[in-house]
């Protein structure tokens, strides 16, 4: 199996391109192609990375969160009866392990470098457009850094999630169910300032 590493920073242009490419690798996988699930694990591992980072993990805390999605897939795969949910599969895995693991207090919050974390998928682009890409990401996630905490781990959750379980939201973060959407619309509100002050994306 491919690495879990950071990986090479994602495209947070073309959000459905990861779905479609993680659902792809994940047929060929199920079919019997070994080369699809390192495909799905070098596209949806980025993503992981972004959400585990949510709940202030040390790095190899994060990792160990990472590989122990992982596992579940293979252990659980048939339970994924829609390939096109494995995202979605993944991406609560994650987040539920991770706050398991936050609340379990077996790690301290450690800085990570977003040229480390930061995300991209693979995929056949111009020179050009690559370094185009890459800096609107970076530029995204450096005006989330620049948010208050409750923001910062609340859009790195969402941003990953389809439908995201406002009442398993609420009890990981500590806020009320009903201030989840809310909080959300005032967050993103407050980044669209900072990239308009930062001269936009």
């Amino acid at each position: 199996m491919t690495r879990i590493g950071a990986g090479p920073p994602y495209d947070s242009a073309r959000p459905g391109a990861v779905w479609s490419q993680a659902t792809d690798g994940f047929n060929r996988w199920v079919a019997g192609d070994p080369a699809g699930l390192d495909d799905l694990v070098s596209v949806m591992t980025p993503v992981l990375w972004h959400v585990v980072r949510a709940y202030r993990l040390s790095e190899q805390a994060a990792e160990d969160v990472i590989q122990t999605t992982w596992l579940a897939l293979v252990r659980r795969r048939a339970a994924i009866v829609d390939p096109v949910a494995v995202g979605g599969w993944l991406t609560t895995t994650a987040r539920r392990e991770a706050w398991r693991v936050s609340s379990a207090g077996s790690s301290r919050a450690t800085p990570v470098d977003d040229e480390d974390l930061a995300p991209m998928l693979p995929r056949q682009r111009s020179a050009e457009e690559s370094v185009l890409q890459e800096d609107e990401g970076n530029r995204i996630w450096a005006a989330v850094d620049g948010l208050p905490e409750r923001c910062r781990r609340l859009l790195r959750i969402v941003a990953f999630e389809n439908r995201p379980d406002y009442r398993e939201l609420a009890t990981e973060l500590g806020m009320p169910v009903g201030s989840i959407g809310p909080t959300r619309g005032r967050c993103l509100a407050k980044l669209r300032v900072a990239l308009m002050q930062a001269g936009g994306v």
